[in-house]
């Protein structure tokens, strides 16, 4: 089966996400219709810099269409970042194949067919070794995307902190709105904790990670620990995360046209994700108004032509503001779903380097 066709016959089954926050609205069915889109903003983004432009000329000349005028069930078959770098990298003569410095595995943590989780592992670990844990969780609007999607940060974070990954694949809206989303991320954190040991896991050395609307859900499944009494993780890397409802927030208007992400884009996930309006200001979505105390460090990655830019900035502040130690960055000439591509776009290696490098100060204290 082709790649594309496997894509289509995963996704099928039932949803997956990425990115995105904003107006909500009840939109069960996959098929459902687009919501109408936002009164638009003149103001252009920042041009991005060469290599990354690269990355999303190669998307576009893979057919991607506007992702906010799509049915969910589309949008979910549209290329992606990872597939425009896989374009690049076989145009430069690059193998694209994964790592096969990393192994995988899959297993499930929960009775649904996306309830299950990718274990990550370097090929070269003893048998007997107690390696440390992190717990990713994908991005995609909590609509699009799954694990496939969302491969290489596992498998890269696998193989620099010789670290096992346990990738969490979660039910998706429209077909479960929220918080099917957040209980799935929680109930795999703790299926982790119970059963890393048997995968040559040490859960003292524990870190919670992730990428867009993933990055919320590690910060959110922190919380989560901390008020149910769980062990706690060592780290927190949160890249490009969703945290602030505010539609207003000044990268929402400056990168309103942005590419891969939108604003209008983040209406779109909000209209099929969420229930209803009050949904958006729950603190597991709107993190900024999150009980955040008694956190464990966080690292905050953002794309400066992204429209989820001033969610990490501000997140960041309220972080501080509870006493949290926290460092956010901003990498410049970069856009949403940047993080990953480090083997085509300079910025995006510079930032992984950054986030994982944090997160192996943390295990080594």
């Amino acid at each position: 089966m082709s790649k594309l066709g496997h894509r289509a016959t995963l996704l099928l089954a039932t949803a997956s996400l990425a990115s995105g926050v904003a107006v909500a609205q009840s939109a069960n069915s996959p098929n459902a219709a687009p919501p109408p889109p936002p009164p638009a903003v003149a103001a252009q983004p920042a041009q991005p810099a060469p290599d990354m432009q690269a990355v999303l000329t190669a998307v576009q000349s893979l057919g991607l269409k506007p992702i906010e005028q799509l049915s969910p069930l589309r949008a979910r078959l549209q290329p992606t970042a990872a597939d425009g770098a896989r374009t690049v990298m076989r145009n430069k003569g690059m193998s694209s194949a994964p790592d096969p410095d990393v192994t995988t595995r899959d297993l499930p943590y929960g009775s649904d067919p996306m309830q299950f989780a990718r274990i990550y592992k370097p090929t070269a670990a003893p048998a007997n070794a107690k390696l440390p844990v992190v717990v990713y969780y994908h991005g995609g609007g909590w609509v699009i995307a799954d694990v496939n999607v969302y491969d290489a940060t596992p498998r890269l974070i696998a193989k620099q902190l010789n670290a096992i990954v346990v990738s969490v694949e979660y039910r998706h809206a429209p077909e479960f709105k929220f918080p099917a989303q957040h209980d799935d991320a929680a109930t795999a954190y703790r299926w982790t904790l119970a059963n890393a040991a048997s995968w040559g896991g040490d859960t003292k050395k524990l870190a919670l990670a992730g990428e867009s609307a993933g990055g919320n859900l590690a910060l959110a499944t922190a919380i989560y620990a901390r008020d149910n009494k769980l062990a706690q993780p060592l780290a927190i890397l949160s890249v490009y995360p969703i945290a602030n409802s505010d539609m207003s927030l000044p990268s929402k208007q400056d990168s309103f046209n942005a590419k891969p992400l939108n604003t209008p884009m983040l209406k779109w996930f909000g209209h099929y994700y969420s229930k209803s309006m009050a949904d958006m200001q729950d603190p597991r979505l709107n993190l900024v108004r999150a009980n955040l105390r008694g956190l464990p460090p966080i690292t905050i990655v953002n794309a400066q032509i992204d429209p989820l830019r001033s969610d990490g900035e501000t997140l960041a502040a309220a972080l501080r503001s509870a006493g949290v130690s926290v460092e956010q960055r901003t990498f410049p000439g970069v856009t949403h779903e940047f993080f990953g591509l480090g083997k085509v776009v300079r910025g995006a290696y510079d930032a992984e380097n950054y986030a994982i490098g944090r997160v192996k100060t943390a295990f080594a204290r």
